[in-house]
């Protein structure tokens, strides 16, 4: 069935270039959790367990704007050196003016249009943020292309993150919707594909891109978001709208839930998209469901990792694992082993 059992990973060194000081958080200047080590983290435990890391190719931003706004991504490019052109270097380039509700026009300005194109201050702008989004992206698109030639599985390592990025701003650490631009770009080949987020945070960005599509089912595990961020997406009763109707599934887990609660949800999830008959799978796939990570909130441990890649592996379904979350926390090398080699063991 498959040309290729052998599970690569891609990452590109460009990706450390975005490098966040501080960010705003609950009315308080904080460092920032989304750090250039957590990608070092999981690069040097790949090499420790015999991956050979692979970089990407550059396909350009067409995949990108598959699944963007256009214009939010022609945007990115030049944003920092606009902004420290009017604000200085010791600036923050973050947004300080939002339009509220969607109407309006994008301004020309570039504070108005930090505004327009990002939702809140945990995407700051730095002097390598582009290059980092970019090849992060790349990274994504390199990983499917690998599937799409017969691999039975790819682990993108993505940094930053993707699944808060929704269809035209930044959120939640995230520019550009990796796992979104992998699952649309199997759809060149599969006729119905699955995104299944087990980042302990909703999949926001990934449902509103993929709220009214019929052939992408999308899936996600988190806490309630009336309770915990990144809030507003992702209730149960969020299921999907016109040709996208019953394709989204949100299943909340209780703050503080336990490893046994978690499997549950993912037997859960795994049920819906087995009914769904999907040909392709993409995870995106967070670490902060850990029980010590900075920002956790339920209580997974390795052998738990290692058990959701079991039975995700189980589902025999081509897969591109694309990284999302997993912050500096004691564990965050042990769960990725734990997670990545038993992926490759269970489809090699």
């Amino acid at each position: 069935m498959f040309e290729d059992t052998r599970m690569k990973a891609f990452f590109d060194e460009r990706q450390l270039r975005h490098a966040p000081k501080t960010y705003f958080r609950r009315g308080a200047a904080m460092p920032h959790q989304e750090q250039p080590q957590r990608a070092e983290i999981l690069r040097d435990m790949l090499i420790g367990e015999g991956f050979e890391i692979t970089k990407p190719g550059d396909h350009g931003l067409d995949p990108v704007r598959a699944v963007h706004n256009p214009g939010y991504v022609d945007f990115l490019p030049t944003a920092y050196e606009r902004f420290v052109e009017s604000a200085g270097t010791e600036a923050l380039a973050i947004p300080t003016m939002h339009p509220g509700v969607r109407r309006g026009k994008e301004p020309k300005d570039i504070h108005g249009q930090l505004g327009w194109w990002m939702t809140d201050t945990s995407t700051p702008l730095t002097e390598g943020t582009w290059e980092a989004v970019y090849w992060s992206a790349q990274t994504a698109i390199s990983a499917a292309e690998d599937v799409l030639a017969g691999a039975r599985s790819a682990y993108a390592l993505c940094r930053p993150p993707g699944h808060h990025a929704m269809r035209d701003c930044s959120n939640g650490f995230c520019f550009f919707n990796n796992a979104c631009v992998v699952a649309n770009q199997l759809t060149s080949k599969f006729g119905k594909v699955a995104l299944i987020d087990v980042d302990v945070h909703t999949g926001n960005g990934s449902l509103d891109i993929l709220y009214e599509r019929g052939d992408i089912f999308f899936c996600s595990l988190h806490p309630d978001p009336t309770t915990y961020p990144t809030f507003f997406l992702g209730h149960a009763d969020e299921t999907g709208e016109g040709e996208g109707e019953g394709k989204s599934l949100n299943i909340l887990l209780e703050q503080g839930a336990s490893q046994d609660d978690v499997l549950a949800a993912l037997d859960k999830g795994i049920g819906a998209i087995t009914d769904f008959g999907a040909e392709a799978l993409v995870v995106s796939l967070g670490f902060d469901m850990a029980a010590d990570d900075p920002l956790a909130a339920v209580q997974v441990y390795p052998d738990g990792f290692a058990e959701m890649a079991r039975r995700l592996a189980a589902m025999g379904l081509p897969t591109v694992l694309v990284q999302e979350g997993g912050y500096l926390g004691p564990s965050l090398a042990d769960n990725a082993k734990a997670f990545i080699t038993t992926f490759r063991e269970a489809t090699t």
